[in-house]
């Protein structure tokens, strides 16, 4: 893997060096061993620290994977079932927005409880939307254990898979760590904004997107699943619940794209046009091959600081990467990561 190493590192310094990402870190790995990782640029552009696999990033979305995980291991106990649900976010959704400027309504973005009570956009499990069902199942993880969230995470997930950068707070080592969330303009230059969001405070641990973690960290989680919930001994969940999670759970339904209402956070999303995609538990199921050559049925996320992973067990190959952006879909990030994607299909043995 010396020529796929030496291929990455080059596309990835190339995305810095363009100034189309100020700080990015990504990795890819097999079942068995990890096949490439790599940081490049700095966590804060213009602050001189390099960016680097234990920089701690806000990963957003990619939280939900985690949730999901955390409620399977309480069905497998016999404790919870699956959902359908009507749901869905202000920055996608004008409805909601509207609703919360009538009513007084918190942004979902406040993280707390009262900001979860959005009305049903539809009735649940007749259409696809993108919301805040996810962050109601982390309530319900909580209720079941008797645990907050992220006590449950790290006890039963976090702990065994070795993940010492992840949960929901960080402590003063994991923000020495912390690289920050930056803007990209109208005119397409990334600034630091005055206040960094990106370090979440909340009165709940918000299941849907309130994660702290590093590539270092997301690439030991997505291993597990291709290894069917496997990690060094432990089973950090049962194979047949790995598959559950693997196929689709909408029926008929598919993802539709995600059109913004708030350009400052969020583009217009919609990944690999004309392949259709589907939903599992809790990823988006691309159902034909895609592009960059994920194999059909591969599983897939990302998060609103345009982070991104995927995972393709018929080719035993993941990969995540991150860069900290404002907004999500930003054309500059996600092509690199797509490009990053691509060269690692090309050079599977």
């Amino acid at each position: 893997m010396t020529g796929l190493k030496t291929f990455l590192d080059s596309l990835l310094e190339a995305g810095v060096t363009r100034g189309d990402v100020p700080g990015v870190a990504a990795m890819a790995t097999s079942g068995a061993e990890t096949l490439y990782q790599g940081a490049f640029g700095e966590r804060e552009l213009g602050g001189g620290v390099a960016m680097g696999l234990d920089s701690v990033i806000a990963i957003a979305s990619m939280t939900k994977a985690v949730t999901a995980t955390a409620a399977m291991q309480l069905v497998e106990k016999g404790k919870l079932l699956t959902h359908t649900a009507g749901f869905g976010y202000e920055i996608w959704n004008q409805e909601i927005l509207d609703f919360q400027a009538a009513t007084g309504s918190p942004s979902t973005r406040t993280r707390t409880l009262a900001s979860l009570k959005t009305p049903l956009l539809f009735d649940p499990g007749t259409k696809w939307n993108y919301g805040v069902n996810i962050d109601w199942a982390g309530q319900m993880v909580e209720a079941v254990s008797g645990q907050r969230l992220g006590a449950y995470m790290q006890d039963n997930i976090f702990s065994p898979l070795g993940m010492a950068s992840s949960g929901f707070r960080a402590g003063l080592e994991m923000k020495a760590r912390h690289a920050t969330v930056h803007l990209r303009g109208d005119d397409g230059r990334l600034t630091v904004p005055k206040s960094d969001a990106s370090m979440p405070t909340s009165d709940i641990d918000t299941g849907g997107g309130g994660l702290l973690s590093s590539i270092e960290d997301y690439g030991k989680f997505i291993r597990m699943f291709l290894n069917k919930g496997a990690c060094d001994g432990d089973q950090i969940l049962r194979p047949e619940t790995v598959a559950m999670m693997s196929v689709n759970q909408m029926g008929d339904c598919r993802v539709e794209p995600m059109l913004t209402t708030t350009a400052a956070l969020s583009n217009d999303v919609e990944f690999f046009p004309g392949v259709e995609k589907a939903w599992g538990l809790s990823f988006m199921i691309n159902l034909g091959t895609a592009p960059t050559g994920r194999s059909t049925g591969s599983l897939a996320w990302a998060g609103l600081t345009n982070a991104y992973y995927w995972i393709d067990p018929a080719q035993d190959v993941a990969g995540v990467y991150a860069t900290q952006i404002f907004p999500f879909a930003d054309t500059l990030s996600l092509s690199l990561f797509l490009d990053f994607e691509t060269a690692v299909y090309n050079n599977l043995s």
